[in-house]
C-alpha cells in the first residue's frame, strides 16, 4: 500500500454528506456513514486532484517514479533518468546513446571500443575495415572497481546496443577520480 493512503486526518474537498439531499442533512447515522466513506475516498480523490504531478518526474512520489521508469524504459528510477528516457530512445543503438545510458547509471564517461566500421574505397578489392567478427568493449575507469557490479554493467550495455554485437565490459581503477575519455561523436552509430 502506498504511503499516501496512510496520511492521518487527510480531508476530502468534496464531503459526501454535504452533497446529499436536505432530508439526510440532519440524519446522524447517514452523516457518520458518509464521513467514513470520505475517509476511505480522500486518498483517491487527493491522488486524482494531483494526477499531473504524478507524471512529472521531479514531483512524482518514489513508488510512482519506479512505475514511470518501467513504462519509459529508463535505466534507473531517478527523476532525471525518467525525464531523459524519451531523448535516449531517439539515440538508442548508437555509440552516443550507449554512452549516455552508462553515464546516467554510473556517473562515469565510458570508453567504447568497437571493431566494425563503414568505409568505402576507390580501389577495387580493398580490405574491409575492422575485424571479421563484431565485438564491443565498454570500459569504465572508476575510483573503486569493486563497487561496480560487472554483471549489471554487461546487462545494461547489452540492452542498449545492437543485438548482433558480443559485449565485453571492463572496470578498471582510474588514475584520477574524474571521468575517462569518450569515444565517438553524438551522431555516430554502429
Amino acid at each position: 500500500m502506498s504511503e499516501r493512503a496512510l496520511l492521518p486526518g487527510l480531508a476530502t474537498r468534496h464531503p459526501i454528506g454535504s452533497q446529499l439531499p436536505g432530508l439526510y442533512a440532519e440524519d446522524e447515522f447517514t452523516q457518520r456513514f458518509t464521513a467514513g466513506l470520505d475517509e476511505v475516498l480522500a486518498p483517491i480523490l487527493c491522488t486524482l486532484d494531483n494526477l499531473a504531478g504524478y507524471f512529472a518526474p521531479p514531483l512524482a512520489p518514489a513508488d510512482f517514479l519506479a512505475l514511470l521508469a518501467h513504462w519509459t524504459g529508463a535505466p534507473v528510477a531517478r527523476p532525471e533518468a525518467v525525464a531523459a528516457a524519451v531523448r535516449l530512445h531517439a539515440v538508442r543503438g548508437t555509440r552516443a546513446g550507449l554512452a549516455a545510458v552508462v553515464r546516467q547509471v554510473y556517473g562515469v564517461e565510458p570508453e567504447i571500443e568497437e571493431n566494425g566500421g563503414a568505409a568505402w574505397s576507390a580501389v577495387s578489392g580493398a580490405a574491409l575495415p575492422g575485424a571479421a567478427a563484431p565485438a564491443l568493449l565498454v570500459r569504465l575507469r572508476v575510483a573503486d572497481p569493486r563497487a561496480v557490479d560487472q554483471a549489471a554493467l554487461a546487462a545494461l550495455v547489452a540492452a542498449n546496443c545492437p543485438a548482433h554485437l558480443p559485449v565485453r565490459v571492463e572496470v578498471t581503477a582510474s588514475a584520477a577520480a574524474g571521468p575517462g575519455p569518450t569515444a565517438g561523436t553524438e551522431g555516430e552509430s554502429w
